[in-house]
């Protein structure tokens, strides 16, 4: 069953910043897909249902981010 959750990240400023997030949150076991747009901020994850929110935040505090919200 695949999932998809969508988060706002903050602090990336540039393309640096979307190759780090999309890579440490892409390392969570059970990530299928991530999709990070600078501009908006938003990463969209899509999973096979066995990631879940507190991995994906802690992954993208791992990249050096920070997470304003889930959706």
């Amino acid at each position: 069953m695949t999932m998809t959750s969508t988060y706002t990240v903050t602090g990336m400023t540039c393309g640096h910043c979307v190759s780090s997030v999309s890579e440490e949150v892409g390392a969570v076991a059970g990530v299928t897909d991530v999709t990070v747009d600078l501009a908006s901020g938003l990463l969209t994850v899509e999973t096979d249902g066995r990631a879940d929110d507190a991995a994906i935040v802690a992954a993208v505090r791992e990249a050096g981010y920070d997470v304003a919200g889930v959706s």
